[in-house]
């Protein structure tokens, strides 16, 4: 128990009050959230784009800069995981889940609700893609891209202990060790728990949606997905007690190949050549409005203000509350790697993937709506049950049944990996950044994340996890800021400690 933090117990009270509030009060929950949810994105929104797009450009200029040849680690540490176990247990931590569950039904609902444009025509066909490409692409993996570069920086550089809290020794010297340090560690870890709790509360209506939909008589509904939380958290216990060099590094493969083989089904069982040109002329469009997207706001337009809100601050404030794990979990395993390295594969590879992932699946079902028999948005009850689309798709294609189950398979696959990485994480954080935590550290954080995603679901569903996210994101935002400001400090500090070495 002495290497177990302060943080750990801090952590673990009020994560399990607001699960206890949850479940004696959800009404209660859900209106408090609401409100809060509501009141920041009409008061920050702003403030959530400019700091995303800050950040992006602050990882670009780190990789470009003099600071690019810098290893994350000793001078001599090379990789400790291949290239394609890398990118695979990055992409798997990142995005899974919410990749498989808005992977036709964000470009759907775009479609026929676009940011602008008439619905249910082909401007708004491409103005769909290209938001898609926005919330997945480059600024989220920025987000994770900073965080995770300055964690392993300060870690396998520095020896610094794996916490949030150690980024910002060289402005707070010795001062991390007190209040404020435990102070930005509990953030964290309370951003986290809850970030992943929305993912993993998408992951558990998804396959609930997917199970329905080969069987009408399994129920769709809050009870259903209580017993697939309870089922996935028993896969990912037993994940975690393989540890992170087999269960974790496996999983991520799996994931992987699977998810490749789903995209490629899409391929070559729909319209193959349209979907190719589609994602062609989209990625030229998302590199062209890239910028305009990036500080859009509307402020003369109120319906398309609240589509920006319920949308693109909505990923942001998900992608910060993400930000933590996924950039603990990145560092974790990237030990060896230069920043210049670093900062390209997890901008490059990931975002082109997201591409290529909604103009496969977005265009098939965009297509099937525009030039075939349609029927996708009215299975999602218009924009309600944004959980069936995959699976009304799929009933447009060949071997639909066989795809489906390989689907919920791939969302199950996802939802273990993502539990367990967090798991992992939130050990790493509420133990001194233990490199290895321990086990019953572990499994406590992995009941209360279950718990955390069942009590979302009973207070409120869908848009409870969404409310989560951008509630618990916002404290994190300002502890990003600084994260630039330290990290900088800290690469400037390096280059001036060299130079003195060379006078003398």
């Amino acid at each position: 128990m002495r290497k177990i933090s302060p943080v750990f117990f801090i952590s673990i009270t009020l994560a399990i009050l607001f699960i206890l509030w949850g479940a004696f009060l959800p009404n209660n929950l859900e209106k408090v959230s609401t409100a809060t949810q509501t009141f920041l994105q009409e008061k920050f929104g702003w403030f959530y784009l400019i700091t995303a797009s800050a950040i992006l450009l602050f990882a670009i200029f780190l990789a470009f800069s003099k600071y690019g040849h810098v290893k994350l680690g000793k001078d001599d540490d090379e990789p400790e995981y291949s290239t394609f176990s890398w990118f695979a247990m990055l992409f798997s931590a990142g995005m899974g889940i919410g990749l498989v569950f808005w992977s036709i039904a964000e470009p759907i609902s775009h479609f026929y609700i676009p940011p602008y444009h008439i619905g249910n025509h082909p401007e708004a066909a491409e103005t769909a893609l290209r938001f898609s490409y926005f919330h997945w692409g480059l600024h989220p993996w920025g987000i994770y891209a900073v965080i995770a570069l300055a964690l392993a920086f300060f870690k396998f550089r520095k020896e610094a202990p794996g916490t949030i809290s150690a980024i910002f020794y060289p402005l707070l010297g010795d001062r991390i060790n007190g209040p404020i340090g435990k102070i930005i560690d509990t953030i964290a870890v309370f951003a986290t728990v809850f970030g992943v709790a929305t993912s993993l509360g998408l992951g558990a209506i998804q396959i609930n949606g997917g199970f329905h939909f080969l069987n009408e008589n399994i129920p769709n509904g809050f009870i259903a997905q209580l017993i697939i939380i309870v089922a996935v958290t028993i896969l990912f216990m037993l994940s975690v007690i393989s540890g992170l060099g087999r269960g974790i590094k496996w999983l991520s493969n799996a994931n992987i190949v699977l998810a490749i083989l789903l995209m490629l089904f899409f391929l070559f069982m729909g319209p193959t050549t349209f979907l190719l040109n589609l994602f062609t002329t989209s990625l030229g469009n998302y590199v062209e409005y890239l910028p305009r997207m990036s500080f859009r706001l509307s402020p003369f337009d109120q319906e398309n203000s609240e589509w920006i809100q319920g949308w693109t601050i909505f990923y942001w404030a998900w992608w910060i509350a993400w930000s933590p794990f996924v950039g603990t979990f990145i560092a974790r395993v990237s030990k060896g790697r230069t920043i210049r390295e670093f900062v390209f594969g997890v901008l490059a590879v990931p975002t082109l993937f997201c591409a290529l992932w909604f103009s496969i699946f977005g265009g098939t079902g965009i297509h099937i709506e525009m030039f075939g028999e349609g029927g996708i948005w009215e299975a999602m009850n218009f924009g309600e049950n944004t959980e069936i689309a995959l699976f009304a798709t799929l009933q447009h294609l060949p071997l639909s049944t066989i795809a489906t189950i390989v689907s919920i398979i791939l969302i199950a696959s996802f939802f273990v990996t993502s539990a367990d990485s967090a798991t992992f994480v939130i050990g790493m954080q509420t133990t001194n950044g233990m490199l290895n935590p321990p086990l019953h550290v572990k499994i406590i954080w992995g009941l209360v994340q279950a718990a955390a995603a069942a009590v979302l679901l009973w207070s409120g569903g869908l848009n409870a996890l969404q409310t989560a996210s951008i509630v618990s994101a916002f404290p994190f935002v300002f502890i990003l800021i600084f994260i630039m400001i330290s990290l900088h400090k800290g690469l400037k500090d390096e280059q001036i400690i060299k130079k003195n070495r060379k006078v003398f």
